[in-house]
């Protein structure tokens, strides 16, 4: 992928439901970067994507707790949703002391808040996804989303980006979007 894929929304529920689309596109060690000012999204972002692997109950941000893990559906692509939130770390030592590249080998895909800030502690392979409310008065709720693959994501981020404009296209059209095939290797 030669540049970031841009695709806007109109709702948190529009977020949610373009993050829910994501998630299934993500497989066991994925690392997934979160990357946007406060009150960009991230959080909202973050609960339509655990939604689409099957979490139940509540996502909220791990502001305070750093990292919070929730159980997926059984048939999702992984067991654990690895949930971070690094805004309030000082330091690469102390975001790498949260061993998030070791707990996604164990079946599980990390989606980290704050993900720019991460980035140098989490190796080069990164699904980077950058959320902006360009117009905060005007449009309170509309987001800019912008999809960029680092690494061995490079190749895979096209599909994310694919997926994402078919499913502005059909909200477009007024049709539900078809839930996007999972990738393989």
């Amino acid at each position: 992928m030669r540049k970031a894929a841009q695709v806007v929304t109109q709702s948190a529920e529009e977020t949610r439901a373009l993050a829910a689309l994501v998630a299934p596109l993500c497989r066991a060690g994925d690392v997934v970067l979160l990357v946007g000012d406060l009150g960009a999204g991230k959080t909202t972002f973050a609960q339509g994507f655990a939604a689409g692997l099957g979490v139940e109950g509540p996502v909220t941000s791990p502001t305070f707790a750093l990292v919070r893990q929730y159980r997926c559906r059984a048939g999702s692509p992984v067991s654990t949703l690895i949930h971070a939130d690094v805004f309030r770390t000082s330091s690469l030592d102390e975001i790498a002391g949260l061993a998030l590249a070791e707990l996604v080998e164990e079946d599980a895909v990390a989606l980290v808040e704050w993900g720019d800030v991460a980035a140098p502690a989490l190796g080069a392979d990164a699904l980077e996804i950058t959320l902006a409310a360009p117009d905060p008065v005007g449009s309170q709720e509309r987001r800019t989303l912008a999809v960029h693959g680092r690494g061995a994501w490079s190749g895979r981020a096209d599909a994310v980006a694919e997926a994402l404009a078919q499913a502005q296209a059909e909200a477009q059209a007024g049709r539900p979007a078809p839930a996007p095939a999972p990738m393989t290797q």
